[in-house]
């Protein structure tokens, strides 16, 4: 490429027909300790593709540095990548997208339920056995007529951006079953798809929006713009890192070989640079515009919100949205904390977002589980949070209520499990947060036991009735209303569906 224009290199590459696969090789300086770690020996993906044509194959030729120098990330590794790194694909954008209309439906008439491509329909009886665990079985008639009988308005998609399983998990015969490790922003992963290719992603996840459209639900995507699937700085040379490290992530200031961490994933991208900021900001309105989705759910939004250190409500992150004509009019809902200092900010988030409300969570487990002191609180979120948005204007649907989510314990094992069990995770049991102690459950796990289980199950249905019938938007976790399990693991970001996911074994 020999053209650039504002920071942005370009060419026309005649011939780069649908189905054509390509990457990049980026030269420059090799300077970690500068925040540089160009290396045209190693293809990268473009930060802009539309879908992923080849996924990744772990090797060592995939980092920037020679593995097992004793100079680590300093050293440089000459060995090529190309026959393992993933690779971009050129798409046909055209979609007959008929009547498609957005549902809009209002804040006060909500019900979101939380879930799982996969999990959701890969043990689902009724879905059909080559559509279970994609796009095309999540929107097939059974699960429609489940979703509306159960009256669910509004889909929240744990991540289907494409994503990277981890080296260590694969080592350990595990996955990075979540999808919390993205590497492409615009990119639909093709593992969800039935036809496992990369025009089949896109065309798929489409006809899934326009399916659910027309019987009225919406459809929001959880994503992950805080950090990217390439780790710290002993992590791969995969896209982001080798186009422009310094541009794309927050490096210390002192030390630029090392990277500011505010998610726990070992970087954190750099919405300060407006080209960083731009890449989100397209990526949003290409799946709000191309791809019909109708909002947003943030990941660890308050990392987005750092300008500098501290976490401000004033950042350019949100000032672009609020101002955008096509994202300011869709649901935005923010995860109002990350693992930095100050950043659990739950309540401070602007007019025009609705948030996570962790606290309404604690304060209704606390009360079912008749902890002392807690009937004042529990009247509060019960009633609509307006110790946290009244103040700024904003109404009870600034809350997103829930007592369950993703990242936890399940419903049943809530009332089922006085302590986590995440041995099959790998870390003894030392991941996962102890969120759980102390419902005298009497035994722990299944039991016979007719007294236990109505204990359990009227437990079940405090927190539910509960939910429902606060003041705010309430979101059920898929398979809480049948019993899902997870045995006890309050962290099963790492598992395959099936291990755990007993959803519609009733049915």
């Amino acid at each position: 490429m020999r053209e650039h224009t504002d920071q942005v290199w370009h060419c026309y590459l005649p011939g780069a027909w649908p189905g054509f696969l390509y990457g990049y090789r980026v030269h420059g300086p090799y300077q970690p300790e500068l925040g540089h770690r160009f290396n045209p020996n190693k293809i990268v993906l473009d930060p802009y593709a539309r879908a992923i044509g080849r996924r990744l194959e772990w090797q060592d030729e995939l980092f920037a540095y020679r593995i097992g120098d004793p100079r680590g990330d300093l050293s440089y590794d000459e060995r090529d990548n190309a026959a393992y790194v993933p690779l971009a694909a050129v798409v046909d954008p055209h979609f007959d997208w008929g009547n498609d209309r957005p549902p809009r439906v209002a804040w006060h008439r909500t019900l979101i339920y939380e879930l799982h491509v996969k999990g959701f329909t890969k043990l689902h009886p009724r879905v059909p056995p080559n559509l279970r665990g994609t796009y095309e079985g999540l929107s097939s008639d059974a699960v429609i007529h489940y979703l509306k009988d159960l009256g669910v308005t509004t889909l929240e998609l744990m991540p289907v951006h494409h994503f990277v399983d981890d080296r260590h998990l694969l080592a350990k015969g595990l996955s990075n079953y979540w999808g919390y490790n993205t590497l492409s922003f615009f990119a639909p992963d093709l593992r969800y798809a039935a036809s496992r290719t990369e025009q089949g992603a896109i065309d798929e996840f489409k006809r899934m929006v326009r399916s659910f459209h027309l019987v009225g639900i919406e459809v929001i995507l959880d994503v992950v713009y805080n950090h990217t699937a390439e780790g710290n700085h002993f992590g791969p040379t995969l896209s982001f890192r080798g186009v422009d490290n310094a541009a794309y992530y927050r490096l210390v200031r002192n030390n630029r070989r090392y990277y500011e961490d505010f998610t726990g994933c070992g970087n954190t991208l750099n919405l300060q640079h407006p080209r960083v900021l731009q890449l989100i900001m397209d990526s949003l309105r290409y799946w709000v515009l191309e791809m019909h989705v109708d909002g947003f759910r943030f990941d660890l939004a308050s990392a987005l919100a750092r300008e500098l250190y501290e976490v401000n409500k004033l950042s350019a992150f949100f000032d672009v949205i609020c101002q955008d004509p096509v994202l300011s009019q869709v649901k935005l809902i923010a995860e109002p904390w990350d693992l930095g200092h100050g950043g659990y900010q739950v309540g401070n988030f602007p007019v025009g977002w609705t948030e996570w409300n962790g606290l309404y969570r604690d304060a209704v487990r606390r009360f079912w589980k008749n902890d002392g002191g807690t009937l004042g609180e529990f009247a509060t979120r019960l009633s609509g949070s307006s110790d946290l948005y009244e103040s700024s204007g904003r109404r009870p649907s600034a809350s997103i209520n829930f007592v369950t989510c993703h990242d936890g314990f399940t419903l049943n094992d809530q009332v089922s499990y006085n302590h986590k069990h995440n041995e099959a995770n790998g870390d003894n049991n030392i991941d996962g947060t102890n969120d759980n102690l102390s419902w005298n459950c009497g035994v722990e796990g299944p039991t016979a036991d007719p007294a236990i289980k109505a204990l359990r199950e009227k437990q079940k249905r405090n927190l539910l009735a509960t939910l429902i019938l606060s003041q705010g938007v309430p979101m059920l976790l898929a398979g809480d209303e049948t019993g899902r399990t997870q045995l006890g693991n309050n962290n099963a970001y790492c598992h395959a569906c099936n291990r755990f996911n007993q959803s519609f074994r009733r049915q």
